[in-house]
């Protein structure tokens, strides 16, 4: 008796994880487009500290971010049990934040003394600026696995989701890790002795180290316009509904309809990100000065 109890156990605990591993595989599907958006503005986020406090921020970066999980997973499952209707509200607010900060990026760029300023920004400023903005995308990522699990039983939902946190957070913050310190692995490779072509490799390296951080600055902000402005486009049906109506009509552009089409929702969560952070950035400069 005891023992076909076992094996039962054992048996609803393999079909929890057939099901766990198919979602979850469904899921990175889903979010990947966000998880590269992740990586894009995590990686810029953490750039600029000195060289020998690099992997120190990224580990607290990762640790908060982590929390942010821990905190993110259950608050996601109660909500959509519960009041399933503000989990839409909340990701608008978490979008026009992250196109707030976008479109306070590209004013520094037009402003280099409020660049300055911001790269004076002590350590732990930037490690907690960086939590808050991963705060943001965690949710995108949440909510879009809660989704995919979303008529699943509550067991195998709290799984999806606690796995899904885990793996994603190890992989974007890995990754930073590699990304930050990739000239240091270029400087150790170009001084091997006797070895030409491991030398080529690390002068390589070191050569792209400062494109490749700089072009994260712009990839970063512009993640922030896309992925901001996706979340307000999807929380506004009617908005939503234009745009998909837009690229299936540009698909009938000949040659270069397929490509338009494909493009154009993109661009076009990207505009709506622009204008809804600059839109703002002004408010909020407006109630300063008063």
């Amino acid at each position: 008796m005891a023992g076909a109890s076992l094996l039962t156990l054992l048996d609803d605990i393999a079909t929890l994880l057939d099901d766990v591993a198919a979602m979850s595989k469904t899921a990175v599907h889903k979010t990947a487009g966000v998880l590269g958006d992740d990586l894009a503005v995590n990686a810029e986020q953490v750039s600029g500290v000195k060289a020998e406090r690099e992997l120190p921020v990224v580990w607290a970066v990762a640790k908060g971010s982590m929390l942010n999980k821990v905190i993110l997973v259950p608050a996601a499952l109660a909500i959509s049990a519960f009041i399933p209707w503000l989990i839409t509200p909340l990701l608008m607010l978490g979008g026009l934040f992250l196109c707030f900060e976008g479109a306070e990026k590209l004013l520094e760029f037009a402003r280099p003394q409020a660049k300055e300023q911001r790269q004076q920004v002590d350590e732990a400023a930037k490690i907690k600026g960086a939590i808050r903005t991963d705060f943001i995308l965690s949710a995108e990522i949440i909510v879009l696995t809660l989704g995919v699990v979303s008529a699943a039983p509550f067991l195998t939902q709290s799984v999806t989701l606690a796995t899904i946190a885990f793996l994603m957070t190890v992989f974007v913050y890995g990754m930073v890790a590699v990304i930050v310190k990739v000239d240091d692995v270029g400087l150790h490779l170009s001084q091997k002795e006797g070895q030409a072509a491991l030398q080529a490799i690390g002068r390589g390296l070191l050569a792209a180290a400062p494109k490749l951080m700089k072009s994260l600055t712009w990839i970063g902000t512009i993640a922030m316009f896309l992925v901001g402005g996706g979340i307000l486009v999807h929380g506004v049906h009617a908005l939503a509904e234009l745009i998909n109506n837009t690229a299936e009509f540009s698909a009938e552009i000949p040659a270069i309809g397929v490509i338009v089409s494909a493009l154009l929702p993109t661009l076009l969560n990207g505009l709506v990100g622009l204008v809804a952070g600059f839109v703002t950035v002004f408010i909020v400069s407006r109630f300063h000065q008063h």
